[in-house]
């Protein structure tokens, strides 16, 4: 396979959302396409209609696009190997399947839906694996002749090898076998004429060049019949790399009718699509030294299989909390005043707050865009606050010891000409000079009477200047007169 061109296939389903260990999956393939100078390919599999969701291709073009991976040939761009729809190549899995019968890898079975709900029955009484008798497997050829001429209904199973075992080699989990009398005889071709997602998977990788397959370990099981079918064929059987799931937590994994976060959810939290990615690729994958971030070509550059490990990852939203800061801080000023923009408008309606100055607060101090709002909605309106909050050990101060100093503030602010931080401060500290005090003694008071908040982007100072003259001390009042009525 040394001298083949690498080519790898995303083949999602439909059926809605990006949920995280698809995103991951569509991520791996990528990587080790790019790594290899190969070629990324993106294949949509609707062959089961009944789970099809309006506008859910859609969002995979969206999710992949916005995420950068970028695939060579696809449904919306084309390429060699096409259709990349599998509901649009329908026709050429009869023709595969009728191949099979006519090697002895597989056989026409016309069992109706009555005797296989009985022989489900009776092997769920066994506590065996349901499995399919081979009932038909036997049929003279003049019986099947007769059966397909009189038009009665049929599929198509694989016939497996009664005895011995298969293994295949997994760039992850090493070799893996199987014992031949534990696999079914299972379906590839429906009544319908439409192939089992197994079928049509293998015919179309194979038809595709496909020579690495990423997919869920929960897949492990189920690759030595694919195997079968690569050898009936005489096709070259692909690298597989099956990873490990991503968990919830030690016992439960991600998953969306839990509630657990699809990629939308995340944009949507105001995570950046890079602190997405990079932290997707640490689920299950490690880089080999301490690194932690990483942009896409990087990922390229450093992704190696033998990095994936077999253990499940833990979704840690603490460490993707980090992570996006991390993210967030990278961004230029603008850029962050951009993306935080539309969060600042859930929070603040009046019209005379410099939006550019929350925003200098704001940068180095946020972990993810949707926290903004409660972060800053005290610009809009003071909230009701309880008198303790005047109460900071560090600042030694406390209601009784904030009231005259605020009484103190209060002219001093007034007498300021240009409400600018540099002159505000100034006041202050001649004020603290004065006085005597400990500066915190001053500033705590201030932070409190303008915010009514325990934490805020910034000190008093830059909130006071932010707020303007007038509505600072209107708070300043306020704080004043609640001290006083308590």
């Amino acid at each position: 396979m040394s001298n083949m061109q690498v080519r790898t296939r995303f083949a999602p389903s439909p059926t809605g959302y990006m949920h995280i260990g698809n995103l991951r999956t569509a991520l791996y393939t990528y990587l080790i396409a790019k790594k290899n100078n190969g070629k990324f390919i993106l294949r949509i599999e609707d062959t089961d209609q009944e789970r099809y969701v309006e506008g859910a291709v859609d969002l995979i073009y969206k999710t992949l696009a916005e995420t950068g991976l970028n695939y060579d040939e696809g449904p919306d761009i084309g390429g060699d190997y096409g259709p990349y729809i599998q509901s649009e190549r329908k026709g050429l899995y009869k023709e595969y399947a009728e191949k099979l019968v006519s090697l002895g890898n597989a056989y026409y079975c016309f069992c109706d839906k009555e005797r296989l709900d009985a022989l489900r029955t009776e092997s769920e009484g066994d506590k065996g694996i349901p499995k399919y008798d081979r009932h038909c497997c036997s049929l003279s050829p003049a019986a099947i002749e007769e059966n397909l001429k009189s038009g009665k209904p049929y599929v198509i199973r694989q016939k497996m090898p009664a005895e011995g075992t298969t293994s295949f080699d997994d760039a992850v989990f090493g070799t893996i076998t199987v014992e031949n009398s534990e696999l079914d005889d299972q379906i590839l071709l429906k009544s319908d004429g439409l192939p089992t997602y197994n079928f049509a998977n293998v015919v179309d990788d194979h038809l595709m060049g496909i020579t690495h397959i990423v997919r869920g370990s929960e897949y492990l099981s189920s690759t030595p019949k694919y195997n079968l079918l690569y050898e009936a064929f005489g096709w070259e059987i692909p690298t597989y790399i099956h990873t490990s799931p991503v968990m919830k937590d030690a016992h439960k994994k991600l998953s969306k009718r839990e509630g657990d976060a699809s990629y939308e959810d995340f944009t949507r939290k105001g995570y950046l699509k890079d602190a997405v990615i990079n932290y997707i690729a640490l689920l299950g994958w490690s880089p080999g030294d301490d690194r932690e971030i990483f942009t896409l070509e990087e990922l390229v550059e450093a992704f190696d299989i033998k990095g994936i490990s077999k253990s499940p990852a833990i979704f840690d939203v603490k460490k993707l909390d980090w992570m996006n800061g991390e993210y967030i801080r990278k961004l230029s000023p603008e850029e962050f005043h951009e993306q935080a923009l539309p969060y600042y408008k859930q929070a603040i309606q009046t019209t005379d707050i410099d939006l550019y100055k929350i925003s200098g607060l704001l940068h180095t101090r946020t972990e993810k865009l949707s926290d903004i709002p409660e972060i800053i909605d005290f610009f809009d309106e003071l909230p009701a606050y309880d008198t303790a909050l005047y109460f900071h050990k560090k600042m030694k101060t406390d209601a009784e010891k904030a009231l005259p100093v605020l009484k103190e503030i209060l002219p001093v602010l007034k007498n300021v000409e240009n409400w600018h931080q540099q002159e505000i401060h100034d006041a202050l500290f001649a004020l603290i000079e004065r006085l005597g005090i400990k500066n915190g003694q001053v500033l705590w008071p201030l932070r409190v009477a303008v915010s009514g908040k325990k934490a805020t982007p910034g000190g008093g100072i830059e909130l006071a200047e932010i707020l303007g003259k007038e509505e600072c001390i209107k708070r300043i009042e306020k704080g004043i007169a609640l001290i006083e009525s308590q």
